[in-house]
């Protein structure tokens, strides 16, 4: 069985995978997940994050031969850190999440995308250092098929997102060229566009690509489905 490690995507932390870690564990997995710089319980200044410092959280946190999944966001720290300690990662599990361009940041791939749905829920803060999303909008573009309760759950969890880090243009290396890596997309999206999603994943072999009929949170949507889905990646 494998060690899993599971990195958050804009504004949330290592409590989004709250009902995916214990089905993973059911499966026979050692599932963990880690809030990044700014996030959840970690305390650094939103102004202090980088891309590179979310990729070394993500670094510090593997064990001898653990699988990365990253949401969302999630992309391009996990790809980061595969290019910066090569040979350490035995898998990178893209889940709905950008995967990088080379040259590109965050927000270059975000604008690249057909349409842009996720913007009508963010809120810029006044500094323009960071920004969250609109509580009213939330449900919609995050957790539409998501059980009762998701919404107030998350809403009592999620924090300021890093501008500068999602600004940061990526020079992508060798470390995850020579990684074997998956993607899982989510069919009924309404934060990164599906078609995107396939666009972003469509020149991957065949056999590395899967999709799921969920929102952009398949983790509180189909936990189970979604670790039956992991499972059956690593296995093969």
């Amino acid at each position: 069985m494998s060690d899993i490690l599971l990195v958050h995507g804009s504004c949330h932390g290592a409590w989004c995978y709250r009902d995916l870690i214990p089905a993973l564990e059911a499966l026979g997995h050692t599932a963990r997940a880690i809030d990044m710089p700014s996030h959840g319980n970690d305390t650094t200044p939103v102004t202090d994050v980088t891309l590179d410092s979310c990729a070394k959280s993500i670094i510090n946190a593997l064990g001898e031969d653990t699988v990365v999944l990253g949401h969302s966001w999630g992309g391009f720290p996990i790809t980061r850190a595969a290019d910066l300690a090569p040979g350490r990662i035995a898998r990178l599990i893209y889940l709905c999440a950008y995967a990088p361009w080379d040259n590109h940041s965050t927000i270059d791939m975000r604008i690249a995308a057909p349409r842009q749905p996720l913007m009508q829920a963010i809120k810029r803060h006044e500094d323009g250092q960071s920004y969250t999303f609109e509580p009213a909008k939330v449900r919609d573009a995050l957790y539409h098929d998501c059980p009762p309760g998701t919404e107030d759950y998350a809403l009592a969890h999620l924090s300021p997102q890093s501008i500068a880090a999602q600004q940061t243009k990526i020079t992508l290396g060798d470390g995850h060229r020579q990684t074997p890596r998956s993607y899982i997309r989510c069919m009924n999206d309404q934060a990164i566009p599906p078609e995107f999603q396939v666009t972003m994943s469509e020149d991957w072999p065949s056999e590395d690509v899967y999709e799921m009929p969920t929102s952009h949170s398949p983790f509180f949507a189909d936990p189970a489905g979604l670790a039956a889905l992991i499972d059956h990646i690593l296995k093969d």
